[in-house]
């Protein structure tokens, strides 16, 4: 089993900058792909941005250029956000693919966005 737990959630107006921290605790070695969801009120949870244990990543349409999935360690993993606007408003998870496992997901972090 993985654990995630996120952190580095706020409050901030528009334009400002968050970085959200994703722990990973328990068979981490086994995780190949590393992600940020998120899930605004009354709307699907959506990718956000994902990073594969070869360091490619990809981003949601919404967020390139503005967002930066990056990790440190297999531990570790974070999501910068800048030039933030009020359509980021949502809770974001964090989300591990391990093999032969399954999929995980943190308890996840509320970032809004609003002036």
């Amino acid at each position: 089993q993985v654990q995630l737990v996120e952190s580095g959630g706020g409050f901030v107006q528009p334009e400002a900058s968050l970085r959200l921290s994703c722990t990973a605790s328990g068979n981490i070695f086994s995780i190949y792909v590393m992600g940020w969801y998120r899930q605004a009120p009354g709307k699907q949870r959506e990718l956000v941005a994902t990073i594969t244990s070869g360091d490619t990543t990809n981003y949601a349409d919404s967020v390139k250029g503005r967002f930066i999935i990056s990790r440190d360690n297999v531990k570790n993993t974070y999501l910068q956000m800048n030039s933030l606007k009020p359509e980021d408003t949502a809770v974001y998870y964090c989300h591990a693919r391990a093999w032969r496992t399954g999929d995980y997901w943190g308890q996840g972090t509320q970032v809004t966005v609003s002036s």
